[in-house]
């Protein structure tokens, strides 16, 4: 595991038993976020970095009985609190790094991600990795429960035109990943950029 890997391990580890507490309003986000996505019942989709597993029950109800969910995180931490919390039955639980996930190619058809991209160590290898694992046409979605201003301000920091989330940096690192961005929205209650696997 590399040094960046060990970071995210241990920052999120540290955390999870007090993250749904700290966070109790962002569940209607997560329900909304899922359902933006326009899943299928049927559907194959991976909650990446899923931690305390929030997204897990929409993304049930979004695919159905007969659909597929997994949630994969690299902090066994996190997908305890998910288990505590009854998160465990609407899908499987993966102690997987995203960097090296444990799929065949275009096996998924979606893939979404809560709170991911910031903390990925080579975001555009990860999402490479991403589009590996996604059919031609399926889905990514990059999500967070506040916007870009309202995270950095709950965080004491100044908005950068660095920030990966931003527009102007993330459709050109999605588009040499293997994606194709569809949509984009940056508001105070809600991130949300949506894109299509390049055939």
């Amino acid at each position: 595991m590399s040094e960046d890997h060990r970071h995210v391990q241990e920052f999120f580890g540290t955390r999870a038993a007090d993250w749904d507490r700290k966070f109790p309003e962002d569940g209607p986000a997560f329900a909304d976020a899922v359902a933006a996505c326009g899943l299928r019942a049927g559907d194959r989709v991976l909650d990446a970095g899923c931690g305390t597993g929030r997204a897990l029950v929409p993304l049930r109800t979004a695919v159905g009985p007969d659909g597929t969910v997994l949630g994969a995180d690299l902090s066994p931490q996190m997908l305890s609190a998910a288990r505590l919390a009854g998160r465990g039955g609407p899908g499987a639980l993966l102690l997987a790094d995203v960097a090296r996930l444990p799929l065949r190619d275009a096996v998924l058809d979606a893939v979404f991600a809560a709170g991911l991209i910031a903390h990925l160590p080579d975001p555009g290898a990860n999402l490479c990795e991403l589009a590996r694992v996604v059919r031609p046409g399926g889905l990514l979605a990059l999500f967070h429960p506040i916007g870009r201003a309202a995270l950095a301000a709950r965080h004491g920091r100044q908005l950068t035109s660095e920030d990966v989330r931003a527009e102007h940096n993330l459709r050109p690192l999605l588009a040499r990943s293997g994606w194709r961005m569809t949509s984009y929205t940056d508001e105070d209650r809600r991130f949300l950029a949506l894109s299509v696997r390049h055939p």
